[in-house]
């Protein structure tokens, strides 16, 4: 018999796992409110007050006051930790210290504002990842949180407020939080505070009045905070309800907390009634519902047809948001009650059964001897709500999946477990062993007391029930006592009685006949059942440890498909994505990759499979998509991207309908998808190391490079101008190898000094710093004419170059030296690639302002129309072989500056002049600009 009340072995593994991972790990506890201004500082500093006079170690790692007075006042007594300063733009920021937080190592830590963004240079970019990194070191952290800087809430309050906050933190942050403290406040109380200037100075509290804080705001805030409050605890419900189901031997009666629905699905026709009545109770409570079907051994040997029709019930269950299981057992009642108590529903809907006279009759004759399910359910679980469904009027009936035609040599599963074959076949063999029995014992009847003899017709009772089941068992037991009363019983080939204590006798074998056969099938039953699960677990376990030792995606492709075709036998096939190098328009990266023509099994359809990997939807056999396929498509969907796909013609179709076979499908999918994205990330990794030591290395070199070689080049330049002017005189062919001296060492000193900027640039990204600017309010004219000139040597011999800057552009804030150093670089590249005119041109747009550089030569290659930006990347050349001297540097350098002052720069092929020239290249500069200071 099948223990209902056994503990899930599962459910208690994930339990020691998630035990043993908050074993060395510090609590969380989160100070949740609407918006700002509820009082969560003001309540985790008093919360800290008492634990702090109770002996706990209590540090102030970072608290926001906002000004408030009475805020201020708890921080009195309380231990602080010096904040670290970190320079940023010429100015100096306070932060939290992590790694004097770490090395503190206080028993409590109070982290305020969780969803702040961290200054640059910090070890991580947002504060809620340096809590993360104290809980990893065993230090319980508090922290406060607005329901507005939650990531999945963020859209919703920012459609509410018509304010948008930029900085969020991740939902799991606070469904993984230990303690969620809710600092509540009613829309009144807020005004109140607000105009008390208890939240902000008084010109900040009339602007928030009008905005933020306007009063249906705060009451849709409240609303928000409360349901996500009460998500976290019904989630905390749950967990102790689960962890208290695994210690003890029975499951804690149901609270009716959250009002979940669970929905008995049942074999008759009105169960899909029953799941839509469920569906619409659900949404109109607001509340998670579940649907359940109990497969008894008299249900698993319904014919296919109504096993069909239950399975597609439960997918139809599926599809309006039901969380579907098939549980075993032999009492309906004492199940569902288990199922309703372990999931925490209040209420159970089932069906209500419509019948004719007479089989009502039969029913009240039934119910003589056994209670009705509603009543067995009433005295199973007496706290749980039971809604009876009426049945549909309507005719129309749910079809059957898509399977294909009925395969009687493929039974399912669960016709197995009940002991297979053809009724008629089991029935003869229960017959034919009566006989045996009767033939063996007739000659052993002088021999053998009649007591020992109904020992034979016993056994044979108990070898047809764990053969065959209930029903022949049944059988042979009546044929058993039928047959001992008519051979064996004085007078012999008759059925009267001599003696009437044998009457006596014939009901005690039949009846033990009947229980042993019942016992025997509900053991087969249940040892049915456990094998089942194993199996699946064992599958799992032995695609896992193959997948662990796999460091090649090819070779995670052939376990996971082995081992998917060991499961569900058939044909498995798994394909794999690629990086897609054509640029599609909806942004994807990746491509399935389609299989060998030689590897293309009969019946696979690639346009499905690339249309499941494309929408991360399964699709074909037993999906409302394409179900007329003979394949399965299952995308391999992994937490960063989906990896491929899944594919799979399974020999017992009718399994993928079957909720725990289709959990398993997934969830081997899941497991071979994993597995591609960490070894997808290995080799990043290392790709990145690599890159990495390459960047370092190539940096040192040019730094070395460009120092060494600028001094002895210098002098070079200064001897060979000396040497022009020496006396005497240098012929004409002397002076002009002298100037070419000159020339090329010009040459050489602007390239080593692209180096070296380059590895300046460089070296100071690197080191998780940024480049020092020297910003000052500068004159965009004034820097335009400043390149000119220090250009001109790479512009001699063309027409001037033209400028359009009007004189009434506003002064901009940028390094003057650095912003001149790209125009430079820029007007050198025009004059070596491009051809006269060159234009420098400028105009101020809102919050910015544009320089561009044009030239009118040939333009941007034609390898290079759409990827713009590759010109940009260091040691880049519009053209691979030209005689054009020059490395690469000058673009990737004015990259860096312009994207150090927080702008951009773009590049692209120009349309017709003002004076009607065409063609050229253009690059374009932009940088953000703010109004300037009033002079005085």
């Amino acid at each position: 018999m099948a223990d209902t009340t056994r503990p899930d072995p599962d459910a208690l593994l994930a339990q020691l796992r998630a035990d043993q991972a908050r074993a060395g790990r510090g609590r969380l506890r989160i100070y949740f409110g609407a918006n700002a201004g509820v009082g969560k500082t003001w309540s985790m500093l008093s919360a800290a007050q008492r634990e702090r006079a109770a002996g706990r170690d209590v540090l102030i790692g970072v608290v926001e006051t906002h000004g408030r007075a009475e805020t201020a006042a708890l921080l009195a007594g309380l231990e602080a930790l010096p904040l670290r300063e970190l320079p940023h733009r010429e100015r100096v920021l306070h932060e939290f210290d992590l790694d004097a937080a770490l090395a503190r190592r206080p028993e409590l830590l109070l982290v305020d504002e969780l969803a702040h963004s961290n200054a640059p240079g910090s070890r991580h970019a947002k504060r809620w990842q340096d809590v993360q990194e104290l809980l990893a070191a065993g230090i319980e952290v508090w922290s406060a949180l607005n329901v507005q800087h939650l990531e999945s809430l963020n859209g919703t309050v920012g459609a509410i407020t018509g304010v948008r906050v930029q900085e969020t933190v991740p939902d799991r942050v606070l469904d993984e939080a230990d303690e969620v403290v809710l600092v509540d406040a009613t829309a009144d109380e807020m005004a109140a505070r607000l105009a008390a200037g208890k939240v902000y100075l008084p010109r900040q509290a009339e602007r928030a009045a009008q905005n933020f804080f306007r009063k249906g705001n705060l009451i849709a805030l409240r609303e928000i905070a409360l349901r996500r409050t009460a998500e976290h605890v019904e989630d905390d419900v749950r967990g102790w309800r689960v962890e208290q189901s695994g210690a003890a031997s029975a499951a804690p009666p149901a609270w009716h907390t959250s009002g979940a629905i669970l929905a008995a699905v049942g074999p008759n026709e009105e169960a899909a009634q029953t799941v839509r009545a469920a569906a619409r109770l659900a949404g109109q409570l607001n509340v998670r519902w579940h649907a359940a079907y109990v497969e008894t051994p008299a249900l698993a040997r319904l014919p296919a047809a109504r096993r069909d029709r239950i399975l597609a019930v439960l997918r139809l269950a599926q599809e309006l948001g039901a969380e579907t299981a098939v549980l075993s057992a032999d009492d309906v009642a004492a199940a569902l009650a288990q199922q309703a108590q372990r999931l925490n529903c209040a209420t159970l809907v089932m069906g209500r059964e419509a019948a004719a006279s007479a089989a009502r009759l039969a029913a009240l004759w039934r119910g003589l001897w056994r209670p009705s399910l509603a009543q067995r359910l009433a005295r199973a679980a007496p706290g749980l709500d039971l809604v009876c469904v009426a049945p549909s009027d309507s005719t129309r009936r749910l079809p059957r999946a898509s399977l294909g035609p009925p395969r009687p040599e493929l039974a399912d599963e669960a016709h197995a477990r009940a002991g297979g074959g053809s009724q008629g076949a089991t029935y003869a063999w229960a017959a034919a062993s009566s006989v045996a029995l009767t033939l063996l014992a007739t000659p052993l009847s002088g021999v053998l007391e009649l007591t020992n003899i109904v020992m034979l017709y016993l056994l044979g009772v108990v070898g047809v029930a764990w053969r065959f089941g209930r029903g022949p068992s049944a059988l042979a037991a009546a044929l058993n006592v039928i047959a001992f009363d008519f051979f064996f019983v004085q007078p012999t080939f008759s059925f009267a009685v001599s003696d009437v204590q044998y009457l006596m006798t014939f009901g005690v074998m039949l009846g033990v006949g009947l229980l042993v056969g019942q016992l025997m099938a509900g053991l087969r039953f249940a040892a049915g059942v456990s094998a089942s699960r194993e199996r699946r677990a064992q599958s799992l376990f032995e695609l896992t440890r193959e997948l662990s030792a796999a460091l090649e995606p090819s070779r995670i492709a052939e376990l996971g498909a082995a081992a998917v075709q060991r499961h569900f036998g058939g044909q498995a096939l798994v394909l794999l994505s690629e990086p897609d190098p054509r640029a599609t328009a909806d942004g994807a990266s990746d491509r399935l990759r389609p299989p060998a023509p030689q590897q293309l099994p009969e019946g696979f359809d690639f346009s499905v499979a690339d249309w499941a990997f494309r929408h991360g939807q399964s699709a074909g056999l037993a999906t409302a998509t394409l179900a007329a396929q003979p394949w399965h498509y299952i995308p391999l969907a992994a937490p960063m991207r989906v990896r491929g796909v899944l594919a799979l013609r399974p020999e017992r179709p009718r399994w993928l309908l079957i909720p725990e076979q289709a959990q398993q499908l997934e969830t081997l999918a899941r497991q071979i998808a994993i597995a591609v994205e960490r070894v997808h990330y290995v080799e990043v990794a290392q790709q990145a190391v690599v890159d990495v030591e390459s960047e370092r290395l190539r940096n040192a070199l040019l730094g070395a490079l460009s120092h060494d070689v600028r001094t002895p080049l210098t002098a070079l330049i200064g001897l060979a101008e000396t040497l022009r002017h020496l006396p005497p005189a240098l012929s004409e062919a002397q002076a002009q190898a002298a100037q070419a001296i000159v020339s090329q060492s010009q040459a050489l000193h602007a390239l080593v000094s692209n180096l070296l900027d380059m590895a300046r640039l460089e070296s100071s990204t690197s080191a998780g710093g940024a480049v020092r600017l020297r910003r000052d309010w500068q004159s965009v004219e004034e820097v335009v004419g400043a390149a000119i000139r220090a250009a001109a040597p790479a512009l001699a011999g063309q027409p001037p170059v033209r400028t359009q800057v009007p004189a009434e552009l506003p002064l901009v804030e940028f390094d003057a030296v650095l912003i001149e150093r790209v125009l430079v670089n820029l007007l050198e590249n025009a004059a070596r690639y491009g051809a006269a005119p060159i234009v420098v041109a400028a105009r101020a747009l809102p919050g910015a302002m544009q320089i561009s550089v044009r030239d009118h030569g040939p333009g941007l290659p034609a390898h290079l129309r759409g990827r713009e930006q590759v010109l940009f990347d260091k040691f880049t050349r519009g053209q691979a072989e030209t005689a054009t001297p020059g490395v690469g540097l000058g673009l990737a350098i004015c990259k860096a500056i312009v994207q150090a002052h927080g702008g951009s720069i773009g590049a692209a092929n120009a349309g017709p002049g003002n004076e009607g020239e065409g063609g050229g290249a253009v690059f374009t500069v932009t940088l953000p600009r703010r109004d300037a200071p009033a002079l005085e």
